[in-house]
């Protein structure tokens, strides 16, 4: 039996990864034009990610919008470099929750969860630019071979007897570990295109920070304990976010400071912010939702935000949040008379709080503005005419 685990066991420790230097990052390694994938392995996985693709093409949830679809494009081109991001394909799916992805084939989708919660194109450049890292790095081939050999120890580990549950554990944690030191090399690397590009270094720091406080808000409104960011679970597939914080932030504090650009970033989204807007309050997360919506707001609270944290309030129902979701609705008004939504929300409000004349009113004013809304006759019968 010993002889049998010191041959397994080395087999054990080649599949498990090699730890990320936690330098400084310098220069960019050299970068290969249409790239072909070799051997049988990578063409299968290429294989697969074209006929994903070929789906996701024709998705519903695809966001129609060139301008929005160039805007995205051009901030990855600035982050990465033309040369670089000319292989990739963007995708923006309407999907609320905070992700992006890579595909080996080049296939690259940014959710609008993703969208809404970056501040600025400095941001946007630095996650673009973490998954176009796991693209150059050929994460996707090095993540199934490490996978395949960490399972077939696990399989063999279970004829080894009293040995065979430690091996197992150990080569099925060396899958996570692998996967999480995959994330902190392109965290690397996609610093190292944010020091070479017209964007802030500093940017990508900021964005775990804020997703941290956003955790505890969602956790703090549920009732429920705060996630411990102090320590790595063995299933988890990513650093912690305050371990992810704090490298980018240490290793990015002395490179000199740079645009993050968020006035213009705020002007690219301005037409799809009510509607991810929209998406987020589906999500019946009131307290994760209004830390985003005061977050987005900062020191000016705009109509649509305004008109959301309205909604949400409302969405509550509690008779308090009614009282509260009027103001909010009346100062959405106050900035936006013409915003129809606005005195619907209010005249709804102040009829479940009884107040039947001013919510008539109210509701008259959308009908006004909405004489075609598809909810028309069934407002007109509330309010009695």
């Amino acid at each position: 039996m010993r002889r049998l685990l010191l041959r397994v066991i080395p087999l054990l420790a080649l599949a498990l990864p090699i730890a990320a230097a936690a330098s400084a990052p310098v220069g960019l390694p050299p970068y290969a034009q249409a790239y072909q994938p070799q051997g049988t392995d990578e063409r299968g996985l290429w294989m697969l990610a074209d006929e994903d693709e070929r789906t996701l093409r024709d998705s519903k949830f695809l966001i129609n919008d060139p301008a929005l679809q160039a805007y995205v494009g051009g901030v990855l081109c600035r982050a990465v470099g033309e040369d670089r991001c000319r292989g990739v394909r963007i995708y923006l799916v309407r999907v609320a929750s905070f992700n992006a992805n890579m595909a080996p084939n080049g296939t690259m989708q940014v959710w609008s969860g993703l969208l809404l919660r970056v501040r600025s194109e400095a941001e946007l450049a630095a996650v673009l630019g973490h998954e176009f890292a796991h693209f150059e790095l050929r994460h996707s081939l090095a993540g199934f071979r490490q996978r395949r050999t960490a399972t077939d120890i696990a399989v063999w580990a279970a004829f080894l007897g009293q040995y065979g549950p430690a091996i197992q554990q150990g080569a099925i944690g060396s899958i996570f570990q692998f996967s999480r030191e995959q994330e902190k090399q392109a965290d690397l690397l996609s610093l190292k295109y944010a020091m070479q590009s017209p964007y802030s270094a500093q940017a990508a720091s900021h964005i775990w920070q804020r997703l941290m406080d956003e955790a505890d808000a969602t956790a703090l409104g549920r009732k429920q304990r705060s996630q411990r960011y102090d320590r790595v679970a063995f299933f988890s597939t990513h650093p912690t976010n305050l371990e992810r914080a704090s490298y980018l932030s240490t290793l990015s504090a002395d490179v000199a400071a740079k645009p993050e650009e968020e006035e213009r970033y705020t002007v690219a989204l301005a037409r799809w912010l009510p509607e991810f807007l929209s998406d987020q309050l589906k999500l019946n997360d009131f307290g994760g939702t209004e830390y985003l919506l005061s977050s987005l707001a900062g020191e000016h609270w705009t109509a649509p935000l305004l008109f959301a944290r309205a909604e949400l309030y409302r969405q509550r129902g509690n008779p308090r949040d009614l009282v509260a979701a009027a103001d909010f609705y009346r100062s959405a008004i106050g900035a936006d008379p013409d915003l129809a939504e606005a005195w619907r929300g209010l005249g709804l409000c102040l009829m479940r709080n009884r107040q039947q004349a001013e919510g008539a009113a109210a509701l008259q004013n959308y009908i006004r503005l909405r004489p075609q809304a598809a909810d028309i006759s069934m407002l007109h019968a509330m309010i009695g005419e």
